[in-house]
């Protein structure tokens, strides 16, 4: 039986095969192979079959897509400037389990019922509206399996934050677009201080930035940072909640792509903090940090997706004084 579904699939191939002219531009930032002391080196992403649910019910040992069809649709969104195509423009760090929403796109990953990344395109029309953030719940997202995904039971009692990786004020225009940044697969477990001031803060700054750029992009996720022991090796630990295990990260990084007028280019700031409180009065200066260090500890790819939308980059370290590099 599996052999002449077999042969079906191949029929079926050049009819079920994503696109990959059209995504290639936009879907290209894919997972380093390597994190920490060695310059991570781009996986190149591969052309996935497509294969019907019909089929897949018929011969059951065939492995699912990562990447399915109802989660690539590359047709522009409701919302001002959101949508696949809009967003696609400086490349999706990577390709495995991707979620579009209505005004972001996220990057699932089911290990650690988190996701890894999640692209969002502000300006001053989608942070503006009269959506109200009192008529969103937080509720579990039917894309994912139900062994793969957190539940609200999860962070009952846990003492952290169910804290929004594209934040619910970035997207006003619509109910819909902030409902949508309740899915649990835009939440992390996050220290409730940190969640509510300093993270807070770097959120109101990211919408202020639309005042003076035409365009922000925003990526933001979760980071699993190794720690010195009293061995003298390094460690990855954290703690994991509920019956699922939702991973609780130890840090959390915010990249912003800021266009800038006229063409000339981007403005690139990275940031990165820990999960943990920190003193409220602390300038978000403190923790901007080159992209190479999100690139590292990531596993993600940036910069040079970037540079194929554009030659200048504009990148903002400490004290805020641009630096600029032309490649």
């Amino acid at each position: 039986m599996c052999d002449v579904i077999r042969a079906r699939l191949k029929q079926f191939a050049p009819v079920l095969s994503v696109n990959m002219s059209l995504l290639r531009t936009g879907l290209t930032l894919a997972l380093g192979a390597g994190v920490g002391a060695g310059l991570s080196a781009l996986l190149r992403p591969t052309e996935e079959r497509l294969i019907p649910d019909s089929l897949l019910s018929m011969c059951p040992v065939l492995p699912v897509p990562s990447v399915q069809a109802a989660e690539l649709k590359v047709s522009a969104g409701p919302g001002p400037g959101s949508g696949p195509v809009a967003l696609m423009k400086y490349g999706f760090p990577s390709l495995s389990h991707i979620k579009t929403r209505q005004s972001y796109v996220a990057a699932y990953d089911p290990r650690t019922r988190l996701p890894l990344w999640v692209l969002e395109r502000l300006d001053s029309t989608c942070i503006s509206g009269q959506s109200d953030r009192s008529k969103s719940q937080f509720r579990e997202d039917p894309s994912v399996h139900e062994f793969h995904r957190a539940t609200n039971a999860d962070f009952r009692g846990s003492g952290f934050d169910r804290g929004h990786m594209a934040a619910a004020a970035n997207h006003k225009w619509s109910q819909s677009a902030m409902d949508d940044t309740f899915l649990l697969t835009n939440i992390v477990p996050q220290d409730p201080d940190l969640n509510q001031r300093v993270w807070n803060r770097l959120e109101q700054m990211c919408r202020s930035l639309t005042k003076r750029h035409g365009s922000v992009f925003v990526v933001t996720g979760p980071l699993f940072l190794p720690r010195p022991q009293p061995d003298g090796r390094l460690y990855v630990t954290y703690p994991v909640l509920g019956h699922n295990h939702v991973a609780v990260p130890t840090h959390f990084f915010k990249v912003l792509i800021l266009e800038l007028p006229d063409g000339q280019g981007v403005e690139l700031r990275s940031y990165v903090m820990p999960n943990r409180p920190i003193p409220e009065q602390t300038p978000l200066e403190h923790f901007l940090v080159p992209i190479e260090t999100v690139e590292r500890a990531s596993g993600l790819l940036f910069v040079q997706n970037i540079q194929r939308a554009t030659k200048s980059i504009r990148t903002v370290h400490h004290q805020n004084l641009p630096q600029i590099k032309d490649h």
